[in-house]
């Protein structure tokens, strides 16, 4: 007997279940995202991108006047208020702030995903930016003071990594489809804004800014597949997603 597609989704879905089928899902965007970073690697290393980048940070400036960004005057300083928000200082202190909430309400083990996340995420761009160590633009004056090699993007990946794990512990708070949807969407809102803050003032190539938007999920997602396995295993870990912990 022929199977319909509604008939043969039942009986996957009856197999798996709902967490097996997130479980799947996240790790099919996994694999996906990783092999998009590689292959991007690829081309930033052999310099196959290099002339798209330099164009399009040409293109965001005026054709007489390099050091001026295209758009009103306010704009520029409006990037670099919104680019601060993925700076290594702000960043710090949004982690040390949900992790001193964490202590009070005593959830150690959710600390402990928060804390290994963020600090694991920040030592792995370290090392990929060590490992490529890629220049600086320097078609484009710079529109702010900058640090460290440019591929991946800091910015981009380590905002992708902590707001995008905040958002979905706070998602775990809440019930509503909708809240949480808009809780991960403020979240990739944040994300991309400080991306495109980081083309628009002249320190990263476009190419830098989606690796570090890929490296940034990527780590997120492995960190979400590492979370459900814990939860699993720890059923404290399950309590204090769903809130049962309270201080005593």
């Amino acid at each position: 007997m022929r199977l319909t597609s509604r008939a043969l989704w039942e009986r996957f879905h009856g197999r798996l279940g709902a967490d097996g089928i997130g479980l799947l899902a996240t790790l099919l965007l996994l694999v996906t995202v990783g092999l998009g970073f590689i292959a991007l690697s690829d081309d930033v290393r052999e310099n196959e991108t290099q002339d798209f980048d330099e164009r399009v940070l040409l293109s965001l400036r005026r054709a007489d006047n390099p050091e001026a960004p295209r758009g009103p005057r306010w704009l520029a300083e409006a990037a670099r208020d919104v680019t601060s928000l993925g700076s290594v200082s702000v960043l710090t202190l949004v982690v040390c702030a949900v992790s001193g909430f964490l202590v009070l309400v005593r959830r150690w083990r959710t600390l402990a995903l928060v804390l290994g996340s963020t600090v694991g995420g920040a030592a792995v761009n370290g090392i990929l930016k060590g490992h490529f160590a890629r220049p600086r633009p320097t078609v484009v004056p710079h529109l702010t003071h900058v640090l460290s090699e440019s591929f991946p993007s800091g910015h981009a990946m380590l905002s992708a990594i902590v707001y995008l794990t905040l958002g979905a512990l706070l998602a775990q708070l809440v019930e509503r489809r909708w809240l949480r949807a808009y809780l991960v969407g403020v979240a990739l809102t944040l994300t991309l804004l400080i991306g495109l803050t980081r083309v628009y003032l002249g320190v990263h190539y476009p190419t830098d800014v989606l690796g570090g938007w890929m490296a940034g999920l990527a780590w997120a997602l492995l960190t979400a597949v590492m979370a459900r396995g814990a939860k699993r295993r720890s059923p404290g870990l399950r309590e204090e997603s769903r809130g049962d912990t309270a201080p005593s």
